[in-house]
């Protein structure tokens, strides 16, 4: 089965409250967290303690509307608490069995306005942090109401530090991060992740983000970060008919990095999966293709004698696919629009035409003669309305030639994307929202599943979706051939806990020309060779490529083992070591498998960790295959050096790390015993 629960104690009825209460409180299951929820001077507000240590202090909730004053609350009602123990079933992921262990909060908030008078909250709390949406069910059927401002607050008491980048910034989500004091913050992104002085990391993001606009934090240069919408070109954040439910904003808190990238909390809090099948049509895997020589500069998008997506280079890709058993070849640059400025001109694609040279049904069919699928490619440029109209032919051609998985872009400036009615949006604002999961739901009746570059975040609707297998969302390997800069070493030990915290990446790791004829540092890959089969661990999506020109890969089929070994689909997942923008350790289980697999990265410093390998099943061996730095192997000067051994070893023993500047180490744990 897809889902199946494993432990239910039900939603069970614990207490109603006074309709005239000002204050309602809740913990979670293990009494970790408490949060609390009052009325005070008009304003609603919430709390939430970790023991002794405040998390959040009071801070607002609420949304306005227009033509609506500010809303004055005025008491709580009928207050419901419930308890749920479940666990759930991924067709595939990180880990396999989820455990959605929560206590419920459900209030009412009296307000003064129209739109305001009965207002549902829910809040959720888990052991390792806590969500909360609003529920404006008591707005009639059919009636169009604006929102034009979010009031949710998060105030954070004492010294924090964060990992952010400035919003709304042109390239989307799509820059390095920065650690600065977070009182420093003016508007970021999410998951915005911080670290303070009181022992604890906090995350901020939000799950369940349908049809509503993507949510920033706006600081205030004193520790309080309110919700900042993607507006609409009116100023309008949200256009809603009827009744209607907000995004979960969530807020993890643990002990470690750690503790935030082990969290399932983004994916409990969404719908469970509406394509049960999906296991008989989408299974996690590597792919190879035509993507990395372009950027290169070795072949082009456009037409003409260096097109890249001819008949016989992508033949050439599939035959290196076969022979080294891989999944799939992507093909970009393959249809009609690439030729001249294609970003301006997104709106002169067309996504059911090919370019003279490449012969679709002659490609797919050739690839089935080798066990190997093409990928599909729909780069929109930003020309939403030209891509939605042509969406259904673009499908069903893919789904007439049996393309599984199309890789979909929205190259294109963010606030400039224009929408049908000539206005300029935001990359993330509602129009985008909705956009992005007509195309997932449209491909799913096809039996199609989407990776977005260029996308809206992820929010864990890859549970409700499954077709929805990746995203990009972040600066990615492609930075590492255009330089201006490419991305540091540090970049690698800050994704897992910024980024990652949202949902699989297609990072597109792999690189093995690292130096690249001696190219400048900032213009090339700033990584070992270690490191860069370590990203396979590290950064995790379903569907993994290996980024590299073939020739490359075969100048070192040593190394290439490695990622010929290494699965996509994973039992379990341990985050083992980590400080934000130093290091990280990440071991994962295969499904179904008894082998495991560790990933180790760290900065532009030299490092060595002792890991315990308490993770491996007791009382059995393990042949331990070892990629490691090799001698003298540094990210600047020598980063192709690489030493691979084998040792057994067994849950008993630890294994020391060292890791070169800008380096790192992959493993894998053969089982040696099989027996029970």
């Amino acid at each position: 089965m897809i889902s199946k629960t494993s432990l239910l104690f039900g939603l069970s009825m614990l207490a109603i409250a006074s309709p005239a209460a000002a204050r309602e409180c809740a913990q979670s299951p293990d009494k970790r967290l408490e949060l609390c929820v009052s009325v005070e001077g008009g304003e609603a507000l919430y709390e939430v303690k970790r023991g002794n240590v405040t998390v959040i202090a009071p801070s607002r909730l609420g949304l306005r509307f227009a033509g609506e004053a500010d809303p004055r609350f005025t008491a709580i009602g009928h207050a419901k608490r419930s308890s749920v123990d479940t666990s759930w079933e991924q067709p595939w992921g990180e880990q396999r069995l989820i455990r959605d262990h929560h206590n419920d909060l459900s209030v009412t908030l009296a307000g003064d306005t129209a739109l305001n008078k009965a207002v549902g909250v829910t809040f959720r709390l888990f052991d390792d942090g806590f969500g909360f949406r609003y529920d404006y069910a008591a707005i009639p059927a059919g009636q169009t109401v604006s929102v034009t401002t979010d009031q949710t607050q998060f105030r954070t008491v004492g010294a924090y530090q964060a990992w952010w980048y400035q919003g709304l910034g042109q390239e989307r989500d799509e820059y390095l991060y920065t650690q600065t004091d977070a009182r420093r913050i003016t508007l970021a992104e999410t998951p915005l992740t911080l670290k303070g002085d009181n022992g604890l990391y906090l995350s901020f993001h939000e799950a369940a983000l349908v049809d509503f606009p993507s949510m920033l934090l706006e600081g205030n240069g004193a520790g309080t970060y309110s919700a900042w919408l993607m507006p609409w070109p009116d100023g309008t954040l949200a256009k809603k008919a009827g009744p209607f439910t907000t995004p979960w904003r969530t807020v993890l808190v643990g002990e470690t990095p750690g503790a935030l990238a082990d969290s399932r909390i983004a994916l409990n809090l969404n719908e469970p999966n509406k394509l049960p099948d999906i296991g008989k049509w989408f299974k996690p895997g590597k792919y190879v293709g035509i993507w990395w020589e372009m950027h290169l500069e070795k072949s082009t998008w456009g037409s003409g004698p260096t097109h890249g997506a001819n008949t016989a280079n992508v033949k050439r890709y599939i035959d290196f696919a076969a022979k080294y058993g891989f999944d799939g070849v992507l093909v970009e640059g393959w249809n009609k629009g690439w030729d001249g400025d294609w970003i301006a001109n997104g709106d002169k694609f067309s996504f059911a035409e090919a370019y003279p040279d490449f012969d679709l049904p002659e490609i797919t069919r050739y690839g089935k003669t080798r066990g190997v699928k093409l990928i599909g490619h729909h780069e929109t440029g930003g020309g939403i309305e030209n891509y939605a109209r042509q969406l259904d032919a673009a499908l069903e051609l893919y789904a007439d030639n049996g393309v599984s998985l199309i890789k979909t872009g929205y190259v294109r400036h963010s606030g400039t994307i224009v929408d049908g009615d000539g206005g300029r949006q935001w990359f993330a604002g509602q129009y985008a929202v909705h956009h992005h999961l007509d195309v997932v739901k449209r491909a799913a009746k096809l039996h199609i599943a989407i990776n977005t570059h260029e996308p809206v975040k992820d929010t864990g609707l890859r549970r409700t979706w499954p077709n929805w297998v990746s995203r990009e969302g972040a600066r990615g390997q492609e930075f590492n051939a255009w330089g201006n800069p490419t991305n540091p070493p540090e970049h690698m030990t800050i994704l897992p806990f910024t980024r990652m915290l949202a949902g699989p990446m297609d990072y597109t790791p792999g690189i093995f020309d690292i130096a690249r004829s001696g190219k400048e540092l900032t213009r090339r890959v700033q990584s070992t060779l270690a490191t860069q089969l370590a990203e396979y661990i590290v950064i995790y999506s379903p569907i993994q490529m290996a980024a590299d020109l073939p020739e490359n890969y075969e100048a070192r089929l040593d190394a290439f083992q490695f990622i010929r070994d290494v699965p996509a689909d994973w039992e379990v997942s341990h985050t083992l070591q980590s400080a934000i923008g130093d290091y990280v350790v990440i071991a994962r289980q295969p499904r179904g498998q008894g082998d495991w697999y560790l990933g180790g990265i760290t900065d532009e410093e030299a490092r060595k960790l002792t890991q315990r390998l308490d993770f491996l099943a007791p009382g059995k061996r393990y042949e331990a295959q070892i990629y490691a730095d090799g001698p003298g192997a540094d990210y600047r000067t020598n980063p192709a050096a690489l030493t691979i051994s084998k040792r057994l070893v067994t849950s008993a023993d630890s294994l020391d790390l060292a890791m070169a500047p800008g380096g790192g180490v992959a493993i894998r744990f053969k089982l040696l015993d099989t027996r029970p």
